[in-house]
């Protein structure tokens, strides 16, 4: 096998003649072929770095035998610039073994410096390459010199900026960016070199349309925000620019394609780190709405998810008259081809209706607009799924626009319950319906009681007051997360307090009305313990990682990797030393089977999921019931008469949490407003203790 190594692998993994050739005759072609993850499959080269790793990894004291043969090459006084790139080429190909084992990550930091530093100043470019490339798989060496980190950045940098050779600057583009991601000195070493770099990097994109490099930008913009700030416009300016040169080239379209949606990302990051800074995204809007309308208008479909993204991050905190426009836009994109991307338009969408609901409102065509793709995707069965999504966007728009659009509320009701009468698979989509008209019966009870009245759906007989009551209280149990069981428990106490001439379909399901709440009540509660829980996780996770980090430096040798079978035991103890007993692996359970139910639709928010919302489900449940018994005691009676002990038990519990809530709120409002004021009296200066 060690004649393999050096007879065999070697020779494969030493510079070429022909790629000299093509280094020389066409550089862009080089880098091409170099980053191409489709020609590793064919590429003898590839071939030999992965059977190397394999037989390093596998085979006892090939690794020593391999590294001895490189380095006799390097020490070579006469060895050729070609065979000293093969013995990097092996060195980095192995590089993350060799940081494993403690006998060669202690002597790394030597061969980076006497061996691979030098050959930044070679004649050879595609030496100066290879010493970039080894440096990017060595990005994770522990430097116990401050100062060769530094001359290693500035190494980089140099090639970055200054070198003649494309294939270099490449190289040098995607080494810096893992030192600076690896390294954190190096992040703080190079932060004053930001806009150079980066400038940089905009031009070898433009040149090379790399979709490597791309990846390389959007790390730096999130790495050094407040860097790019300055020049974020300048960025997306050269990126747009870059974006149109790629996709008005009929050469390589498969690549490009997929460079071109690295460019729209590289756009969409810069707009996501600038959301705060109003100034700058004006400035942004203006260039990225060149790259919409050039996407949309000549339906260029393989964008549109992308494109779709970039709206929603223009929309995130303020709607310009310029994206009322893109709107009409999206319209017409919708009603030509966009109907397989209603799901990726919805975000954007939802932001038209939330961020600037009076300017939504303040022209009827919006809503027009609005209103006809929700009932062409209702009405043209593209799936359960985009129709759930029609459905929601017609929840939002009765919630965000309470007591503004009652002229909208019967033909949204009428929308929603005609689905119904046509089969429906999925319970997510039942429900979705559903919650429209419950959000249209919050909205105005006694509108909505009209609307049904006056409503006549095909197939059916049956009033259809009664029909969605009892599909209401039978899929109470379908309503899943915190915002539709939030959505229902609010209708369902708008139904218990209807006037005393309360329709009959009402007083017929008034037994099951209770029931239904407590039911809701409990799996609200566990929703919300569980998205408490995966906001600690979260939390916890962020801590993990700095902790694994520091024990990546205590334990980075082969010897010390405890075992995973190991640490699944160590868990599970240390679980049962916690006292993990049968209640908790319930709560588990719970947590399993709820933690996964919040669906896509519940990121769309509406008044009623904010923070401050002044309505609080628990206090409406407790304080409707207190009233009903004060004001309407028969009604009252009828509603808890067949009440079980546990569900008397569950509903003292609510009434303590409506309590418990709304002191949390009140404490939190007074610490908002600085906090309790005490009169600063005077203190007497002695005390009479007599009469």
């Amino acid at each position: 096998m060690r004649q393999i190594v050096s007879d065999v692998l070697f020779p494969l993994m030493c510079h070429t003649k022909e790629d000299s050739e093509l280094w020389e005759e066409d550089p862009i072609e080089y880098i091409r072929l170099k980053f191409d993850v489709f020609e590793d499959f064919v590429s003898p080269v590839a071939a030999a770095q992965v059977l190397l790793h394999t037989v390093c990894l596998k085979r006892k004291d090939l690794l020593q035998a391999t590294m001895e043969f490189c380095m006799s090459v390097l020490v070579q006084p006469g060895a050729e610039a070609r065979q000293k790139d093969g013995a990097l080429h092996m060195v980095g190909t192995l590089a993350d073994l060799l940081l494993k084992k403690k006998v060669y990550k202690d002597q790394v930091e030597h061969v980076l410096t006497s061996y691979v530093f030098p050959e930044f100043q070679s004649t050879e470019g595609y030496m100066r390459a290879r010493a970039c490339w080894v440096l990017h798989y060595f990005c994770d060496v522990n430097f116990r010199n401050e100062g060769n980190l530094t001359r290693a950045l500035e190494l980089t940098q140099q090639c970055l900026v200054q070198d003649k050779d494309l294939p270099v600057r490449v190289e040098a583009a995607i080494a810096l960016q893992v030192l600076i991601t690896s390294q954190e000195k190096a992040q703080v070493l190079m932060e004053p070199h930001v806009k150079v770099i980066i400038l940089e990097l905009l031009k070898i994109i433009r040149e090379t349309e790399n979709d490597d490099l791309t990846n390389v930008m959007q790390k730096l913009v999130c790495t050094y925000s407040e860097q790019v700030a300055p020049i974020a416009v300048e960025m997306t300016e050269h990126l747009a620019a870059t974006f149109g040169q790629v996709i008005q080239s009929d050469e390589g379209t498969e690549e490009k394609a997929v460079t071109a949606m690295g460019l729209l990302n590289t756009i969409s990051t810069i707009l996501t780190v600038m959301e705060d800074q109003k100034d700058i995204m004006a400035q942004l809007e203006t260039v990225v709405l060149s790259v919409v309308g050039l996407i949309i208008q000549n339906s260029v479909m393989e964008f549109y998810e992308e494109v779709l993204s970039l709206v929603y991050s223009l929309t995130c905190t303020n709607v310009s008259a310029n994206m009322w426009q893109v709107y009409e836009l999206i319209f017409e994109m919708f009603q030509k081809d966009g109907y397989d991307y209603f799901i990726d338009m919805m975000p954007a969408l939802h932001n038209y209706i939330t961020v600037d609901t009076s300017a939504f409102l303040s022209n009827p065509r919006y809503m027009e607009i609005m209103y006809t793709i929700c009932k062409l995707v209702l009405k043209s069965d593209p799936g359960e799924d985009p129709e759930s999504h029609a459905a929601k966007l017609l929840e939002v728009i009765l919630l965000q626009c309470k007591g503004l659009v009652d002229q909208f509320v019967p033909l949204f009701v009428e929308l929603a319950l005609e689905r119904l009468t046509r089969e429906v698979k999925t319970s997510e989509l039942r429900t979705m319906c559903l919650q429209v008209v419950i959000a249209a019966l919050y909205y105005n009870p006694a509108l909505l009681l009209e609307t049904l009245n006056n409503m006549h759906l095909p197939n059916t007989n049956e009033p259809i007051l009664s029909q969605f009551i009892r599909q209401w209280i039978d899929d109470t149990d379908c309503f899943l997360g915190v915002h539709d069981r939030k959505m229902c428990i609010l209708g369902l106490c708008t139904l218990m307090d209807t006037p005393s001439n309360r329709p009959e379909a009402i007083t017929a399901v008034a037994q099951q009305l209770i029931s239904s709440l407590v039911l809701l009540f409990e799996g609200l509660k566990r929703a919300y313990a569980n998205r408490a829980l995966a906001e600690q996780d979260d939390s916890e996770g962020e801590e993990e990682e700095e902790e694994e980090d520091i024990d990546a430096v205590i334990c980075e040798d082969d010897d010390d990797v405890i075992e995973e079978d190991n640490h699944e035991y160590l868990e599970a103890l240390e679980k049962s030393i916690g006292g993990a007993d049968v209640d908790a692996e319930e709560d588990d359970e719970d947590y399993d089977e709820d933690g996964l139910e919040e669906t896509q639709l519940e990121t769309y928010e509406t008044p009623l999921d904010e923070e401050d919302y002044p309505v609080d489900e628990f206090a409406v449940f407790k304080h409707t019931l207190e009233k009903l018994r004060v004001q309407d005691p028969g009604w009252y009676n009828v509603l808890t008469c067949n009440l079980k002990a546990d569900q008397v038990k569950v509903i003292q519990e609510i009434y303590t949490l409506a309590d418990q809530r709304l002191a949390a709120k009140t404490s939190k409002k007074i610490e908002e407003q600085g906090g309790y004021v005490f009169t600063n009296t005077s203190v007497p200066p002695a005390f009479n203790f007599g009469n």
